[in-house]
């Protein structure tokens, strides 16, 4: 396993400090702030761990504040409810004495139900697109500081855009995107980490897809994106170290906020998960 792989499992494991009570590191991957999908998948992974063998079938979470990129986080997880066949719990994420994050997730024990999905869409696999990172020099060359950093750092995933990323200059585009998305190698056989990672995942692109009807020029000083709420549903199991297709679609932007949702597929069409997440989008002049 690849150290940056190795190190983002090991981001995903939480020490335990009291009964229900956690602490996770954080990283810096190229921004000022803690990256939201680090919070989430820590704080389904401190949720996980008070579930026993339920497993996660849906989450909903608020971004409160900022989180400090070099700073550790601590979860507490509150034990709401433990039915028959359901588990709810509530987890608090804090950071220097202040919540910076909460989250409602729930839990089922496994079960047979009726079972049908809609269809993937049809777009060109994963072969043949360039990863993100292979992208030409100069257009990153164009980027400011914050978002080239970003944009550049190495990560423990693939991401191959199926239509071509056009930063600099600003395009009008459909309010729409897909991508495959794979860890760089095979992690651990556990069903629970491969859901853990997907939330972390979940976070990529989706307030983005909003920006994409109205040609914004993410070098301009003005601009203000930042995540106020997601949420994920899992329907199915499925590996995050094979190819997943991420198909986003933004129905709306208005008050200063864009709404987008996405489906994460797998290669042979299988709905896995479905997320859902609400962002400032502002112009500040």
């Amino acid at each position: 396993m690849t150290p940056i792989l190795a190190d983002l499992l090991q981001l995903l494991e939480l020490e335990r400090l009291e009964d229900n009570i956690f602490r996770g590191e954080s990283r810096d991957i190229g921004g000022e702030r803690v990256f939201g999908g680090q919070v989430l998948g820590q704080a389904l992974t401190a949720a996980s761990y008070t579930a026993g063998v339920r497993q996660v079938h849906s989450l909903h979470a608020y971004f409160l504040l900022p989180g400090d990129a070099n700073a550790p986080i601590v979860y507490q997880v509150d034990l709401a409810r433990d039915g028959k066949s359901f588990s709810t719990r509530r987890v608090v994420a804090i950071q220097h004495g202040r919540p910076i994050f909460n989250m409602a997730a729930s839990f089922q024990t496994p079960e047979q139900g009726l079972d049908h999905a809609v269809a993937m869409p049809d777009v060109p696999g994963p072969e043949g697109l360039a990863d993100v990172r292979e992208l030409p020099r100069e257009m990153f060359d164009k980027l400011p500081d914050k978002l080239r950093r970003f944009m550049m750092h190495v990560r423990p995933f693939e991401f191959r855009f199926v239509e071509p990323l056009q930063i600099v200059p600003p395009v009008v585009a459909e309010p729409r995107r897909h991508l495959w998305i794979k860890t760089i190698g095979p992690i651990p056989d556990n069903p629970d980490l491969h859901r853990n990672v997907l939330a972390y995942l979940s976070d990529y692109q989706l307030v983005a897809t909003a920006l994409r009807p109205h040609g914004v020029d993410y070098t301009a000083r003005d601009l203000q994106v930042a995540t106020l709420d997601h949420a994920v549903w899992f329907h199915r199991t499925c590996r995050v170290d094979d190819w997943l297709l991420y198909a986003i679609d933004s129905p709306s932007a208005s008050g200063g906020r864009g709404l987008a949702f996405g489906r994460f597929f797998t290669r042979d069409g299988k709905l896995v998960a479905s997320t859902a997440q609400e962002g400032v989008i502002r112009l500040r002049n």
